[in-house]
């Protein structure tokens, strides 16, 4: 089973780690919330992959809280992204001297923060933790991830790199309902325009390339779709 990546996400306001969490749960990580950065030294630091961090706590703000977790050397390689209302250079030129690796100003999207935190593991870890086999496959349809090729019954389904990846996706996660917003934020990870009517096209396209496998694409009215075997 694959392992997801865990993320520590401290701010001050319970608000801001709720939704935080919710919606990085639905984007497929393993999320933890903290009030302040003397609750987060608490927890066990070094079992995180990331950490999101809020500038303005209280008695120890995010750049020190930072400051910290490079001074130790069990900790000084998990990357962290800061989330902060201060833009001013010098505040950021403040943040990248104490060894953050990305920021996200506030008021930031969900998606906006999903594409940074995949940006950073990727850099930082050479992808997310998550390990994804070479090839998937539901009875004769085969995916081929290290090729990028598609077959049934062994001849070729020609399809688009998004329709590749969102199959791929609902094979890695049979069963699942997968919501218009998570598909965006796994598929789409630029920072592009793209509307919900986006997904409906790529899924009715796939399901007509896919033939007789069209019908394990199934749709859940009001949540999403996903691949049931």
């Amino acid at each position: 089973m694959a392992t997801k990546s865990k993320i520590l996400v401290v701010d001050d306001e319970d608000t801001i780690c709720e939704v935080l969490k919710l919606n990085l749960e639905m984007a497929g990580y393993d999320v933890d919330t903290a009030n302040s950065a003397e609750a987060a030294m608490k927890k066990p630091l070094a079992d995180y992959d990331l950490y999101i961090i809020d500038v303005m706590m209280g008695e120890m703000n995010g750049f020190d809280f930072a400051s910290k977790i490079r001074a130790t050397e069990a900790l000084k390689e998990i990357p962290i992204i800061i989330c902060t209302a201060k833009d001013s250079e010098e505040d950021l030129l403040d943040g990248f001297s104490r060894g953050i690796d990305d920021y996200v100003k506030k008021p930031f999207s969900i998606r906006e923060l999903v594409v940074r935190i995949k940006s950073v593991l990727r850099r930082t870890k050479g992808g997310d933790t998550e390990q994804v086999p070479s090839s998937l496959t539901c009875n004769t349809l085969v995916l081929d991830a290290e090729k990028k090729l598609c077959t049934i019954d062994g001849e070729e389904v020609p399809l688009t790199k998004k329709e590749f990846e969102i199959l791929r996706l609902f094979l890695q996660n049979r069963g699942r309902i997968f919501s218009r917003e998570e598909i965006l934020g796994k598929v789409w990870e630029e920072d592009v325009l793209v509307i919900d009517r986006t997904i409906d096209v790529n899924i009715n396209r796939l399901r007509k390339k896919l033939k007789q496998y069209g019908n394990n694409i199934i749709t859940k009215l009001g949540y999403g779709y996903g691949f049931k075997d």
